[in-house]
C-alpha cells in the first residue's frame, strides 16, 4: 500500500459539511467535513481510489461530451488564456504542458501556517478560476497538495492532502461538476527547489491544479 499517493473523487456528500460564512457570504468546508473526507479516504484503503477513467465515464454517462481532434488544442488554449487573464497579478502560475494545464498555487497566499483553511483573502481568485472552470466543463481537474521537508513526514503528507481537499471542495461549492475532481497528497515527495533555503521551502508549499482534457 503506497500512502504516498493517494487520490479521491470529491462527491457531492463531502459538500454537504459546507457552511456559509456570515461575514463573507462565502461556502467554506467545515473541520468535520474534512476530516470525514479523509476518514473515508483512509477507510478505502487508500490507493487510487478515482482514476482518470472512472471520473471519464460518470461524465460522459452524465452527456458531457468528449473532446476529440483539433477541438481539445481549442478548448485548452481557450482555457489557458483566460485563465491567465484572470489570474494576471495573483501570484498564481499557469503553465501549459501539452494538452495539460497547471496553476501553481504557493501555500503561503492560500493558508495560514499549518492550516488547511483557505485564506478568505484567497477567495476571489479561486472564484475566478471557477468560472473557467464552468465555462470550459470538458475538462478533468486533479488537485494536488505539496509540503516543504520541515517536520514529519507522515504530519506533511496528511497536511498536502487537507489543503488539496480544501480546495477542490471550495470550486465545488462555487458550482464546478464534483465528479471531475480528483484530489491527490504529495506530502513533501515531489519539491520544486532545494528545501535547503527558505525561498526553495516556500516554493515546495504549494497547492497544484491540473487540468486535463475529456476525452474518450
Amino acid at each position: 500500500m503506497n500512502k504516498r499517493l493517494v487520490a479521491l473523487v470529491v462527491a457531492g456528500t463531502f459538500l454537504a459539511g459546507c457552511t456559509t460564512d456570515p461575514y463573507t457570504g462565502q461556502q467554506k468546508v467545515s473541520n468535520a467535513a474534512g476530516g470525514a473526507a479523509l476518514g473515508a479516504l483512509a477507510g478505502a484503503g487508500l490507493g487510487l481510489l478515482a482514476g482518470g477513467n472512472d471520473r471519464r465515464n460518470a461524465l460522459l454517462g452524465a452527456g458531457i461530451g468528449a473532446l476529440a481532434g483539433g477541438a481539445i488544442g481549442l478548448t485548452m488554449d481557450k482555457s489557458e488564456a483566460e485563465l491567465r487573464a484572470q489570474l494576471e497579478g495573483t501570484g498564481v502560475s499557469v503553465t501549459r504542458a501539452g494538452d495539460q494545464i497547471i496553476l501553481n498555487m504557493p501555500s503561503d497566499i492560500t493558508f495560514a501556517v499549518d492550516q488547511d483553511s483557505v485564506k478568505p483573502g484567497f477567495y476571489q481568485v479561486l472564484n475566478s478560476v471557477a468560472l473557467v472552470l464552468q465555462k470550459y466543463n470538458q475538462t478533468l481537474v486533479d488537485v494536488f497538495g505539496h509540503t516543504d521537508s520541515s517536520g514529519d513526514d507522515n504530519y506533511n503528507f496528511d497536511l498536502s492532502q487537507r489543503r488539496a481537499l480544501a480546495v477542490a471542495n471550495y470550486l465545488s461549492a462555487q458550482g464546478v461538476d464534483s465528479r471531475r475532481f480528483a484530489v491527490t497528497g504529495f506530502g513533501e515527495t515531489r519539491p520544486i527547489a532545494s528545501n535547503a533555503t527558505a525561498a526553495g521551502k516556500a516554493a515546495n508549499r504549494r497547492v497544484e491544479i491540473q487540468l486535463s482534457p475529456l476525452t474518450r
